[in-house]
């Protein structure tokens, strides 16, 4: 399995993370724990999370995906095996929420305690915190590096010029710098990550670990119209992708799926992992089958001629 370095934090993994978001949402732990299985037989080893997931599901109050992923950890005996990355910041109720210095202290023992480590592999702050100063945010960082509890340090959802700033406070003070980036990005959604963000990305090389890599499933070819979504948890973020230009993906990667004998979502993925400032995409999957078309996605190599007929048809410059 090729392998890429999450910026220069010498950690080392696969080009391809599993979303940890439907752990204890869409996917119960007996399930869970067949994917997290069948994962890391397959060769990958990288499995991304947050401390927030799956709060947004009715009777859930945060912590259901660490706590799931905990409770694997301990029956396999396997915590050494895998690069576990989450994060803090955002809302888990109560005006717990935040980048502050005695929250991120509080919410990474509780993340901790869930996931039944004393460490974790890349701890990302989920969301800016403009209400907190990003060196006490770096400070506390800096002593949980120390103390063993967080390997490499990340931000998620950051504009170019937060990151940027947070880099020099980085450099000025000598603190632990975020070598990670996790913005939203696919073939639907491409503006908001390349230019600024990409160019400060490669700029300090930084590794790039997108989210919705698939749109929410939306570029698995699976859904041909909103009505077909209705029944699913995704529905209200499905929606959005059903536009002109939406369905002229859809169609290029019918296309190109059946021209290099792949399916649509490992075309999809190809796509982005050929972009030289990508890591490793992040995409979730709630059955073994699905889990398989992942794997088999890091093994497609797309001609180029298949990226730049891509690049065309998701060009956000063509009609919406």
């Amino acid at each position: 399995m090729k392998k890429k370095q999450l910026g220069h934090s010498g950690i080392q993994v696969p080009i391809l993370c599993l979303g940890g978001n439907v752990f204890g949402w869409t996917v119960d732990e007996r399930r869970s724990f067949e994917l997290l299985d069948a994962l890391l037989e397959s060769g990958l080893n990288f499995v991304d999370t947050a401390d927030t997931y799956s709060s947004w599901v009715p009777g859930n109050h945060g912590g259901e995906s660490e706590t799931i992923i905990g409770k694997w950890f301990k029956a396999r005996g396997n915590r050494s095996k895998v690069i576990l990355a989450t994060k803090v910041g955002m809302s888990m109720g109560e005006g717990k929420k935040g980048l502050s210095r005695n929250y991120i202290r509080q919410a990474v023992e509780d993340s901790l305690k869930r996931l039944q480590t004393d460490y974790v592999d890349l701890y990302q702050s989920h969301r800016d915190d403009e209400s907190t100063p990003q060196e006490e945010t770096l400070g506390i960082y800096a002593e949980l590096i120390r103390e063993g509890k967080v390997r490499a340090i990340g931000a998620s959802s950051f504009t170019a010029a937060r990151l940027e700033s947070a880099l020099e406070l980085s450099r000025k003070f000598n603190l632990p710098r975020y070598e990670t980036l996790q913005p939203e990005y696919n073939l639907y959604t491409r503006s908001g990550y390349e230019g600024a963000i990409e160019e400060t990305c490669v700029k300090h090389g930084l590794g790039v670990i997108p989210y919705y890599s698939l749109a929410s499933g939306f570029l698995s070819g699976k859904y041909r119209s909103v009505e077909e979504t209705a029944s699913r948890p995704r529905a209200a973020a499905l929606k959005r992708y059903f536009t002109k230009r939406g369905m002229r993906i859809v169609k290029c990667l019918d296309k190109l799926a059946c021209e290099v004998n792949a399916g649509s979502a490992q075309v999809a993925l190809a796509w982005l992992m050929a972009r030289p400032s990508i890591t490793a995409p992040i995409a979730s999957a709630t059955t073994l089958a699905q889990l398989h078309e992942l794997v088999k996605a890091t093994q497609l190599a797309l001609p180029e001629s298949a990226i730049e007929e891509l690049n065309l048809a998701s060009t956000e410059m063509a009609a919406a």
